[in-house]
């Protein structure tokens, strides 16, 4: 048996098309309405749109999905998040649209890659974080150099990173959570 035929079979059984568009949109609603909890309790605060950046709600669900769904719901769900939000609530803002697509699909693409390597999840949400980071950096970075952009600045690439460390760090707290429970769920319901 060849070395990609035993890593393959190693991993977690593949979802239904069902199961992962079910997942997919799920992941969708939850990226526009978790964020949108964090914007209420800004607004109500006074805080305004602070909350959302410094926890990083619309990750979440898009990581989530990526390490239980595999690379296309992650992918997917993370372009698509952004957009729906943009559209029905009207954030992110249209300058960070493209940005906050770039990362999000990162992000999902490469948790949904993680899902079947052997490693602690905890080590699989840096690396997804990391990695997608690095992306948005590169967009931006591509935006501003290569296309001329002055609609952002490169310093916000910085800020968004200490801005949002305690959501960066909630996700290597609640995720690895979240997906031991619905792992484990999984199997007890087979």
């Amino acid at each position: 048996m060849s070395d990609i035929a035993i890593l393959k079979s190693a991993g977690k059984p593949r979802l239904s098309y069902k199961a992962q568009t079910a997942a997919t949109i799920s992941a969708i609603i939850g990226a526009v309405a978790l964020p949108q909890v964090f914007h209420l309790l800004g607004m109500v605060s006074g805080l305004g749109t602070v909350p959302g950046e410094v926890f990083l709600p619309m990750h979440i669900p898009v990581i989530l999905v990526g390490l239980l769904a595999g690379p296309f719901a992650g992918a997917i769900s993370g372009l698509l998040g952004p957009v729906v939000s943009f559209l029905l609530c009207g954030m992110p803002g249209a300058a960070m649209l493209p940005f906050m697509m770039t990362e999000l699909c990162a992000y999902g693409l490469m948790a949904g890659l993680l899902r079947n390597v052997k490693m602690p999840c905890i080590l699989k949400v840096l690396a997804v974080q990391v990695f997608g980071r690095a992306i948005r950096a590169c967009a931006i970075l591509a935006a501003v150099y290569v296309f001329g952009s002055h609609a952002l600045n490169v310093s916000v690439i910085w800020t968004s990173i200490a801005t949002g460390l305690i959501g960066l760090v909630l996700q290597w707290a609640l995720i690895p959570l979240l997906v031991y429970y619905v792992e484990d769920r999984m199997k007890h319901d087979k």
